[in-house]
């Protein structure tokens, strides 16, 4: 199982970070061991002095399926989440000041947050599904899957060129606005609408 991570999918947290909007789909990945176990706090790492919270809409794969066009990318996947794609800023951005990869800031063990699963059937339209994340009872990130830049039929169909995918994958579809720096003692909750998919406290 591996995690297929998109980076600068909205608009506005491209501005936030003052990236360059890209061309395609910025992929990255993550282990199975960044995946925070459940009930567990997240603890922020010795290596870093300013981890931030990056809120996502999540895709689980349920069939494998290699070069998939957009118009059959509905049927490998049944089941929409909600995480969150822990970064160590300041480690990414002396990696990237090098031309080195990000995967020290962002594939740290406990660095991917997945909460629970809701049925693809709940929503209307996947292509325009709430979500927000609180830190400390206040909302930091709102974001709806109508602003990204490729919504999750695309995405699935873009990384599929590159990488076979597998029944238990999951795509982290990119972050909205409003990422930040967490500290000890903070409790975080993400919402997709009025569900809560998780909860958890940073140490």
């Amino acid at each position: 199982m591996k995690l297929i991570c998109i980076g600068r999918n909205y608009t506005e947290h491209i501005k936030e970070l003052e990236n360059e909007k890209p061309t395609d789909p910025v992929v990255f990945l993550k282990p199975d061991t960044s995946i925070l176990l459940k009930n567990q706090p997240f603890f922020i790492p010795d290596f870093s002095d300013d981890v931030h919270h990056e809120v996502e809409i999540l895709v689980k794969i349920n069939k494998v399926g290699k070069y998939i066009d957009k118009k059959f990318a509905h049927k490998y996947y049944d089941e929409i989440g909600l995480g969150i794609d822990f970064t160590a800023r300041d480690l990414q951005s002396q990696l990237k000041e090098k031309g080195l990869p990000w995967e020290k800031a962002k594939a740290f063990d406990g660095a991917a947050v997945v909460g629970k699963w809701l049925p693809k059937s709940k929503f209307e339209n996947v292509d325009n599904i709430s979500f927000k994340l609180l830190k400390n009872d206040e909302v930091v990130q709102d974001g709806n899957t109508n602003l990204m830049l490729w919504k999750i039929d695309e995405l699935i169909e873009y990384v599929s060129k590159y990488f076979t995918l597998k029944i238990g994958d999951i795509i982290f579809t990119g972050t909205p606005a409003g990422v930040g720096k967490v500290v000890a003692n903070d409790k975080l909750k993400g919402y997709i609408e009025n569900d809560e998919l998780f909860s958890i406290t940073v140490k």
